[in-house]
This record gives structure tokens, sequence and C-alpha cells, in this order.
């Protein structure tokens, strides 16, 4: 049975979703139709578009092999400090993107925490396409982790224990019991990842700089055309808009299963 909301929602409510749609609209008002598929098959434009997406699977790799685990040690175990872990872990969401990529600078960088090492041993990470997907990694991971630990909390234990009981092993039933009851978690994290990987623009700026074909991915390129062509500019946004309304409907479709 449905349920009867005040009839005075229904203001605020188109007022929310104005707010959402008509800069959505302009902007799809605002391309240059018949220029379009210039604008977007330009050398430069199919360079980014090609690095985005490799560096941001790449991320969403790591998220998925770094994520995961931390997840479970957060939502099946009991620490001194679990809740410090937990806040850090979650900063990057509330983090504005630069600060994140002067810390990643501060850690990674060539006289960094652990950059001073890495340089010594011979391998560079900053403004390097590995540091495109090291800050991608950093601003992504606490979607999948946040993802992953709302299903293993919201999932029923019971199964666990009685695998367990039966004589399973950790393994085992981390393999064939925990992992698949969180598998739709897991799949709405690894999307929303890859969204804000694909999306990221300050730490990978202020951590790798904007080389062509290096470090200068869809957002960087954007930036850039926005003052010497702004026709191109609004026509890859829409390339950007498209894709993320493509990873939104996937990630919604997950969750309503």
């Amino acid at each position: 049975m449905p349920v009867t909301l005040p009839r005075w929602i229904l203001l605020p409510a188109l007022l929310g979703a104005a707010l959402v749609l008509v800069p959505l609209l302009g902007l799809v008002l605002r391309v240059d139709w018949p220029r379009f598929g210039s604008l977007i098959t330009s050398p430069a434009s199919l360079a980014a578009l090609g690095l985005s997406l490799r560096t941001a699977l790449a991320a969403t790799v790591i998220c998925l092999l770094l994520g995961v685990p931390l997840a479970l040690l957060l939502a099946r175990t009991n620490f001194r400090g679990q809740n410090l872990l937990r806040t850090a872990v979650l900063l990057p969401l509330v983090l504005p993107p630069v600060v994140g990529g002067i810390a990643l600078l501060q850690a990674f960088g060539r006289r960094g925490l652990l950059g001073a090492g890495l340089e010594a041993a011979g391998i560079h990470l900053a403004f390097t396409t590995m540091a495109v997907v090291l800050a991608q990694s950093f601003v992504s991971l606490p979607f999948l982790v946040l993802s992953v630990e709302g299903a293993l909390r919201s999932a029923e234990v019971g199964y666990e224990q009685v695998a367990a009981g039966l004589g399973a092993g950790p393994w085992t039933v981390l393999r064939r019991v925990t992992l698949p009851l969180v598998l739709p978690g897991l799949g709405s994290g690894a999307v929303l990842s890859f969204a804000r990987a694909l999306g990221e623009f300050g730490a990978t700026l202020t951590f790798a700089g904007s080389l062509q074909g290096v470090t200068r991915t869809m957002p960087l390129e954007i930036y850039l055309q926005r003052e010497a062509d702004p026709d191109a500019a609004v026509a890859l946004s829409l390339v950007l808009l498209v894709l993320a309304a493509a990873i939104v409907a996937l990630t919604h479709r997950r969750v309503r299963r």
C-alpha cells in the first residue's frame, strides 16, 4: 500500500529536482551538435578518455584488492582503535581533493615519507600515470569500504557460523558464504569506486600534474579546454555525463535487486 505524503512536500521536492536537472539541461542544450563528433574524437580527447578509463579501471581493481579485506576487518572484528581507523579510511569522502593530492605528495613525492626511499630505489611515482592511479584509488577506496562494510553488517552472520560449525575453514567460509552474501554491495561499491575514479580532478592535478597522454585525464582535459575551446569542454562534459548516468542507473538497478 503506497504511503500518503503531505501535499507541501511536492514544492521542495520539485525545487530539489530542478536544482539538479536545470544545470544538466543547460549543458545538453549548449552542446554544438554539428561539431560534436569531431570535438570528442580529437587526438587529445581520445587520449584523455582512454587514459581515464584505463586508470579508473586500475584504481577499481586496487580498491577491490585492498578495500574488501579492510571492510571485512572493520565489520567482522573488534580491536582497539577500530573507530579511529574507520574515520581515517572514510576521510577522503569529505576531504577536499586538493588536500588529498598534497597529502599524496607528502607521502609519495620525491621528498615524501615513502617517496624518498622509492626514489633511491629508482621508483618514480609523482607526475606519472601510476600517480593518477594512486590518486584515484585514494579518493575511491572509501566508497568500496562503505558499501561492503554496510552489506556485511546487514548480512545474516548465522550462515557463516553454521558453516564454521560444520567444519569449514575461515577461507572456505569467506569464499563460499560471506562473499556471496555481500555480492550486491560489493558490485555497487565497485561501480561507485569506478565512477569516482573516472571523475577525479583535484588530487590528480596536484599529485600527478597534467601531461598529455601520461597524466591528463578527461576531467583535466575538460578544464584546459574550458578556456581554449569552450565547445570542446561542453562536448567532453556531456560524454562524462552520459557515462555517469549509465553508472548511476546500473548501481540503482543493483541496489533495487
